[in-house]
């Protein structure tokens, strides 16, 4: 029997990682929480089965560089840009701050200057896996302060790059800066970065289209693993960068590519696959035994990751005009290290500035602190109360709370919640019409805007805060929810029930499955855009095909009484079908343009005899974008006007002659022929 140690490593690995990732989701726990165990389990510093580490860590390098190319992918400035004013500042200070506190307490233990300094910097960065994944779990990621959150992770991320960029300047005994190697590091990256973005910008994004020109999805997989990994390797073999810098430049390389999200969606099955065996490799290095000597160290460093970082976070905000409610969620979901440490803590070993034992410890952290973070997502709630009982802080931090005070005379007003497209258009034909408004969105620059119109505006996210208990729903008209998504929309309308049961409530629903959902939570209407829509080119369709009006009028209205169904499934619907049909049969409606040098132009209905001449009667005109309905016989025709008749197949025909040009005369011209022909001589 052939021996197939790696194969028995790799098949050890996935099961211990599959059934640790198990375990941790049943307890509510992170997945990475389970892998990294996983990889304690089988690592050498526990008894039993151990697995070759050196082997395991190769395979784990394949993790680092699909984390890092995934990162390059998904880099967007713009998604920074939108919320520059917190991500930028706010993730710079805290990093500087919890980069001192890490060294400061490094140094305390005895570490060296750049040891303490590798730790200082792996406590500052968090995860991207825990952070996503606690928003998504806690309905935060669409929110501003899950937006505000992720372009704090952007700065994160670049920072992360720079710091790779940097890190062999450790590389000297003390850590201190060697500065010929530095410049020799920083000039093969210059050199790097200036090939990928020259010469990879064209050559890459044509290599992915001309393999996918060929069919082939096996080619074009095979053409992102070898960009990936080659550009990778290609790194650091040639130029001198480490690995998930040159996987992290090659993914912004392809990000630009038309098929960006294709190669996303191609990589992802790999990249969760080695991210795995990564965090495994990581567990396996945790020496349980150093850190069981060293508890009260390591109770200390999780201390400072979590609780330090959270406050660290929150004091951003004295020094940043965002609300307080953005901070309260960033703190949370930053208060964990994870992947970006391990990568810097291997970089550190690499490079001999950290100890084993010392990179357990980091490892231990970032264990315990990803474990504790869900539960600080359930502290912003009772944080904030805690807070609000200390006005003078609070003033500091929440710059942008209710910036227009509803006054609380107010009633008989409407409530408007979402200032989109749609919100806009409300809230502008309101004003005009000098009803009394309240508007709430979570955009801090639409409030400004509000506010300065002088319109009471209230900031929040109506679905995830208090704010909308401050609108005054008990003694309001209306409520109109116009936010584009379906879960925040039902949260909306279920809270505004509850405080307010006898408010009239207009819902808008983004999907047809929403409709009902809606209707049972308590919104009095609810309207789906894309419905509408599609009725109205129904509409129109059926009554261009000549089909009366009042039919299709019938029917549209058959659809909208069956809450939006548009299958053809009640028996109302094909009853009205039936009748369209039916009345199409027996009578045609035709909608006939009048030629513009028609002699009938000037000319009063009754003065045309179109009715004597053709027999069909004249209904409607379509002018200008009007329906005249019912015109009277002293209407007079005008250039552009499109006639609507009702007659048979023969008197429309001849309708549809006259129209077009031609004369009565030549029309009775026309019948003597057809005479002669039945009745030659």
């Amino acid at each position: 029997m052939h021996e197939l140690p790696l194969l028995v490593d790799i098949a050890v690995a996935l099961v211990a990682a599959f059934v640790g990732g198990a375990i941790a989701r049943v307890v509510k726990l992170p997945s990475l929480v389970g892998y990294m165990l996983a990889g304690i389990v089988i690592g050498p510093y526990t008894p039993g089965y151990t697995a070759d580490i050196a082997t395991i860590g190769q395979l784990a390098e394949l993790g680092v560089i699909f984390l890092m190319f995934g990162v390059g992918l998904h880099f967007s400035i713009e998604d920074l840009w939108k919320v520059k004013g917190i991500a930028i500042p706010g993730a710079v200070g805290q990093m500087a701050v919890m980069t001192l506190l890490g060294y400061l307490f490094a140094q305390a233990l005895g570490w060296s200057r750049g040891a303490s300094i590798v730790l200082g910097l792996a406590i500052s960065i968090a995860s991207t896996v825990v952070l996503l994944r606690g928003l998504m779990d806690n309905g935060l990621l669409s929110t501003p302060e899950g937006q505000a959150a992720v372009g704090w992770l952007i700065v994160e991320d670049i920072a992360t790059v720079l710091i790779l960029l940097l890190m062999p300047t450790l590389a000297s005994g003390e850590g201190g800066i060697d500065w010929s190697n530095f410049g020799l590091t920083f000039l093969k990256a210059a050199v790097f970065f200036v090939s990928i973005l020259f010469i990879g910008r064209k050559v890459i994004p044509l290599i992915l289209t001309v393999t996918a020109r060929t069919g082939s999805r096996e080619l074009f997989i095979l053409a992102v693993l070898a960009v990936s990994v080659g550009i990778a390797l290609g790194a650091t073999k040639i130029f001198g960068v480490s690995i998930a810098l040159g996987a992290f430049a090659a993914g912004v390389v392809v990000n630009e590519s038309r098929l960006s999200h294709q190669v996303s969606a191609d990589l992802l099955p790999f990249r969760d696959a080695f991210s795995v065996v990564f965090f495994v490799s990581i567990g396996m290095m945790v020496d349980i035994n150093y850190l069981g000597g060293n508890l009260a160290a390591l109770l200390v460093l999780v201390i400072l990751i979590t609780a330090g970082k959270y406050i660290v976070t929150l004091l951003m905000g004295v020094f940043i005009n965002y609300p307080a409610k953005t901070f309260l969620v960033v703190a949370a979901g930053k208060s964990q290290i994870g992947e970006f440490s391990f990568i810097l803590g291997q970089a550190g070993l690499a490079l001999g500035a950290l100890g084993r034992d010392q990179y357990s410890m980091i490892l231990g952290g970032a264990l315990l602190s990803i474990a504790v973070n869900p539960l600080l997502y359930r502290t912003t709630a009772p944080v904030e109360r805690i807070l609000r009982k200390l006005p003078l802080f609070w003033r500091r931090l929440d710059k942008h709370g209710d910036l227009a005070e509803i006054p609380e005379h107010m009633s008989g007003h409407v409530v408007v919640i979402g200032y989109g497209r749609v919100g806009q258009h409300i809230v502008n034909v309101l004003g005009k019409l000098d009803v009394q408004l309240v508007v709430l969105d979570s955009d801090v620059d639409k409030v400004e805007d509000l506010t300065k119109r002088g319109i009471p505006t209230l900031y929040g996210d109506a679905a995830n805060s208090e704010v909308l208990t401050h609108a005054g729903l008990a003694k309001a008209r209306l409520l109109v929810v116009t936010t584009p998504d379906d879960a925040s929309t039902s949260i909306i309308v279920a809270a505004a029930r509850a405080e307010a049961p006898e408010l009239h409530i207009v819902a808008r629903a983004a999907t047809d499955m929403n409709v009902s959902q809606l209707y049972s939570l308590g919104a009095n209407h609810v309207i789906q855009p894309e419905l509408e829509g599609g009725l109205q080119v129904v509409r129109r369709t059926l009554l261009e095909m000549g089909f009366p009006l009042h039919k299709v009028q019938q029917y549209t209205d058959a659809v909208r009484t069956d809450r939006y169904n548009i299958a053809i499934n009640t028996t109302e619907e094909r009853q009205f079908l039936h009748e369209l049909l039916s009345a199409s049969d027996n009578l045609g409606l035709g909608w006939l343009p009048l030629s513009d040098e028609n002699e009938l132009v000037g000319k009063t209905l009754v003065a045309s005899k179109l009715r004597e001449t053709t027999g069909a009667s004249i209904v409607a005109i379509s002018r200008e974008g009007k329906i005249l309905a019912n015109p009277t016989p002293h209407t007079v025709l005008k250039k552009g006007d499109v006639i609507g008749m009702i007659g048979d197949d023969d008197q429309i025909e001849k309708a549809k002659t006259i129209l077009a040009g031609e004369s009565k005369e030549d029309m009775a011209q026309g019948g003597d022929s057809e005479e002669l022909n039945k009745h030659p001589h």
